[in-house]
């Protein structure tokens, strides 16, 4: 049940009855104080002073003009004309009647679109490490609540695959006579690439035969793509490791790396040439930029093939978009990358219009998120300074919960405490970050990850536990209760408003990127429902009360359990 989306749409319709312009937003919010009402329309004070009315007056014309409806009890015209809205019980009850007897907890799937998502995107030939975590982690929310809305979802890992890297390191291992990598661990592969770039660096003529290699690459040689495809499949084998620890729903036929696009390139090129938007600088194949200035005031240069023939992410990036578009026919793309991404990304996209490799309108979303930092306030390091791998980073976790587990009191058995220490320890790595607006730099702190109290994922998940003990301590199965949900008081009215409020809060999240809603969202559950619990007995109740409240029990404990799951955030029935 989307409610805001409900209440825009009435009172936009009845806006534009008082004289506004169609598409005119209402500015529906959720009101802070229940002497306000559950809602609140605030724009028709702007729209008020666009017409030159009175506002108070206007707010009056306004309701006057609401469509019929079943939403809606009544409402109040505030201050200088703010609108109050107060729900209908009888509208409350019969929706979250719904929400109890859907899959879907009563929210409309219908109407998909076909989305691809690249996140993730790990660098072959090199162990994933923390940098990694934020695009993996936030990405996989992203499709499982698009999937969860009825979108057909294309995971694309576009992983660096394709490059100098990969120059250097045939090279290396062809220098050292020794292109047998079928029992080379990643940990050999990550020294071959330090030991190569040092090669690359101090080497004129190493750094040589590696170009050309990989220009011999993108040619499509025999040997080189050997010893190429082997390297992939050790680095991607060790990820999918990582990904199966996180949760994350990745898999090897996600990934659509840098390679893929190869084939497409010198078309690319060539197309950009044909049309007059690239053009021969130096040797050099560039596209000079309007919408981007170097520091001279002049349009900014973007090289699409350097002298040696080589490629640059930036052909492709537009390769990428237009395969997106073309060949798997999506309506809509969805990238995560860190914020240094922001202006390569802009300046391909460009390209990519301007040469006409999608539409104007096909829609291009790039999602950017901040760092992660100690409490230093520096980029999380290692003691030594060095990257944190993120396979070290999940043992410690497993450590500490391990340590956290054992401390309390439980009537586990030997399987139940495992399954909970790794849900709780890979839970609260990944809730940490996902409870963090995206474009903010957040400390990472064991200790408040780890903890019971606040907005953390062990908390998250003792809470749904909670909810499900009352059930096991009635001896009854929630699936078989029969009964009608009923508002006897404030608690049960304000915890169904919240419950109803679940699809507001995935369908900010798919808008805009951002999990945190979801994570806001489920806390302020959790904390209305114990606030429900403390002062509407459930067990203890008559009938029909109790039944009532048991079934208000189980959408909360359902609506938790979908959440968490939406953030890749395991849940246990016991702790």
């Amino acid at each position: 049940m989307n409610i805001q989306s409900k209440l825009h749409d009435l009172f936009a319709t009845a806006m534009a009855n008082a004289g506004a312009d169609t598409g005119i937003d209402p500015v529906i919010k959720p009101s802070n104080k229940k002497e306000f009402g559950d809602y609140q329309a605030n724009g028709v004070m702007g729209l008020a002073k666009k017409l030159g009315k009175n506002p108070r007056e206007l707010a009056q014309s306004v309701l006057d003009g609401l469509p019929t409806n079943q939403m809606i009890a009544k409402c109040e015209i505030a201050g200088p004309g703010f609108i109050n809205i107060f729900l209908s019980d009888d509208f409350l009850t019969k929706s979250a009647q719904t929400a109890l007897d859907s899959p879907t907890l009563g929210i409309d799937t219908t109407n998909g679109q076909k989305i691809v998502v690249d996140y993730s995107a790990p660098n072959v030939a090199k162990e994933m490490h923390v940098g990694h975590l934020r695009s993996t982690i936030i990405g996989d929310s992203m499709v499982r609540t698009l999937e969860f809305l009825g979108n057909t979802v294309i995971r694309a890992n576009h992983i660096g695959d394709w490059g100098t890297q990969f120059g250097m390191l045939i090279a290396y291992l062809e220098l050292m006579q020794n292109g047998d990598t079928d029992e080379m661990a990643l940990a050999d592969i990550e020294e071959f690439y330090r030991a190569a770039k040092a090669k690359f660096d101090g080497d004129e003529d190493f750094a040589t035969t590696a170009r050309q290699n990989v220009v011999k690459l993108q040619s499509g040689d025999e040997n080189s793509l050997k010893l190429w495809q082997q390297l992939v499949d050790i680095t991607m084998n060790q990820c999918q490791a990582t990904y199966d620890r996180l949760n994350v729903t990745l898999s090897k036929d996600d990934i659509m790396g840098e390679s893929l696009y190869n084939p497409m390139l010198q078309g690319v090129v060539d197309r950009l040439v044909a049309q007059g938007i690239a053009v021969k600088d130096d040797g050099a194949t560039v596209v000079y930029l309007e919408e981007f200035k170097n520091k001279d005031g002049n349009p900014l240069g973007v090289i699409i093939q350097k002298n040696d023939g080589g490629f640059l992410y930036t052909t492709t990036d537009i390769a990428a978009a237009h395969y997106r578009h073309k060949t798997l026919g999506a309506d809509k793309v969805i990238i995560f990358t860190d914020a240094r991404q922001a202006q390569h990304m802009k300046q391909a996209w460009t390209i990519a219009r301007m040469g006409g490799f999608i539409p104007n309108d096909f829609k291009m979303h790039h999602f950017t998120f901040g760092m992660m930092l100690g409490k230093d306030g520096k980029p999380f390091k290692t003691r030594t300074g060095g990257t944190v791998k993120l396979t070290d980073l999940l043992d410690e976790a497993i450590e500490r919960a391990t340590t956290l587990i054992n401390e309390r009191q439980t009537q586990l058995n030997d399987d139940e405490k495992q399954a909970l220490i790794e849900a709780v320890a890979i839970g609260a790595v990944k809730y940490a970050d996902l409870s963090k607006n995206r474009n903010t730099d957040y400390v990472f702190d064991w200790n408040h990850m780890l903890s019971f109290e606040g907005n953390t994922a062990p908390y998250m998940q003792y809470a749904y536990t909670r909810v499900r003990s009352i059930f096991a301590k009635a001896g009854l199965n929630p699936d078989k209760l029969v009964g009608d949900i009923l508002l006897d008081n404030e608690q049960e009215r304000t915890l169904t408003i919240k419950l109803l409020q679940f699809e507001d809060a995935l369908r900010t999240l798919t808008k805009d990127g951002t999990p945190n809603v979801l994570a806001l969202y489920l806390y302020e559950l959790a904390g209305i429902f114990s606030s429900f619990y403390e002062h509407c007995p459930i067990l203890s109740a008559n009938e029909p009360i109790k039944t009532s409240r048991l079934l208000l029990a189980k959408l909360t404990a359902d609506t938790l359990k979908v959440g968490l799951d939406l953030l890749g955030i395991k849940t246990v029935e016991k702790m």
